[in-house]
């Protein structure tokens, strides 16, 4: 279910919109020789961009590499499906701050690890993890023993009176403990729980109108404004909306010209990096205005996803194909796993 809805939604959506670049968003090259990596974007978000920054440790091929996230040691966490020739079968790959390799876990992940989000809760950071396999959310330590397993709610009457898939895709986190979680690869519908795991109530409805959604894909609790607010990725209608976190709709973003299939988000400051499936890594400002698109890839890339099948000599350096995960570093450099059958991950380091 989760892999033929998500090739139905891209066959239905690749071919929507085409995109305009301004001209500070732009590919500049290092030096004359190219030997260097290339340099992305400009002013203060000009980033040198180097592709397969981490790499699986021996005997593992990374398969999709879907979800990321940094802990507070600084650890790095790589949510991968796990290529079918891999030796190893764990799911999830941890490196230092470094890039260095320092532990994997998460077998039982192998094949449907997605969504992937951390936080700390009380003394401890936990990891929550989207299975599009198994079809359920799953709550670890940061060394992979499982607290919770949530599957579809069944406090929900829409999932009990209807035939209706769960395939969550990925979770955000209140300030007062409650989680949403987006069933975006089933019956596209943002669901809400209370920190103990208890069902608290819908937000927003399937659909194309304000408060709406197709596939909320991604999504994020937003602190930068005088009140957070709950930020989704509307995928499958080539949008973001905006909700209070009691589920108000305020307001529906769509630009056409530089935001073409937000995945998910994350913010640090004042900025917000917001990956695109569509070939493109976005910062966006508190008005989710774009203003940077680095690495767009869109003329190189044609189709979404109808690159996924070539080599990595074949990718174009300081080009993305199809971002789908992006998070700042502590540092503030920016990190992005691709939706790729062979994965990669690429390190925007901050100049």
């Amino acid at each position: 279910m989760s892999k033929r809805t998500r090739r139905s939604f891209l066959a239905t959506c690749s071919a929507a919109g085409l995109a305009a670049s301004l001209p500070s968003f732009g590919l500049q090259t290092s030096d004359k020789s190219g030997t260097r990596p290339p340099v992305l974007g400009s002013g203060p978000h000009t980033y040198e961009c180097a592709h397969d920054w981490l790499v699986p440790p021996e005997g593992m091929v990374w398969g999709d590499t879907h979800g990321l996230c940094q802990d507070e040691q600084g650890h790095i966490y790589v949510g991968h499906t796990v290529h079918k020739s891999s030796m190893r079968g764990e799911a999830i790959v941890v490196f230092d701050e470094k890039g260095r390799f320092v532990r994997a876990f998460g077998e039982e992940f192998r094949g449907g690890a997605h969504g992937l989000k951390l936080r700390r809760e009380g003394k401890d950071e936990f990891l929550y993890h989207c299975d599009i396999n198994r079809c359920n959310v799953v709550k670890t330590t940061l060394a992979g023993e499982v607290t919770w397993v949530h599957g579809y709610p069944r406090e929900d009457a829409n999932y009990m009176e209807q035939p209706i898939a769960f395939v969550p895709t990925n979770v955000a986190f209140a300030p007062n403990g409650d989680f949403y979680v987006g069933d975006g690869y089933g019956s596209n519908h943002m669901l809400r729980f209370s920190l103990a795991g208890k069902f608290l109530g819908e937000i927003g409805r399937p659909g194309r109108g304000d408060g709406e959604m197709d596939n909320p894909h991604g999504q994020w609790v937003d602190p930068r404004g005088e009140t957070p607010v709950l930020v989704i990725a509307d995928r499958g209608n080539r949008r973001i909306q905006t909700f209070t976190l009691d589920g108000a709709h305020l307001k529906t973003v769509k630009d056409e010209a530089h935001l073409r299939m937000p995945c998910n988000f994350q913010t640090q400051g004042e900025w917000m990096v917001c990956p695109d499936l569509d070939s493109q890594v976005c910062i966006l400002d508190r008005e989710f205005k774009v203003v940077a698109q680095l690495g767009d890839g869109k003329s190189e890339n044609g189709e979404v996803g109808s690159r996924r099948s070539q080599s990595r000599p074949q990718f174009t350096p300081g080009k993305f194909i199809t971002p789908h995960d992006a998070i700042f570093l502590h540092n503030g450099d920016i990190l992005v796993a691709e939706w790729l059958p062979i994965g990669r991950i690429t390190l925007l380091r901050r100049t």
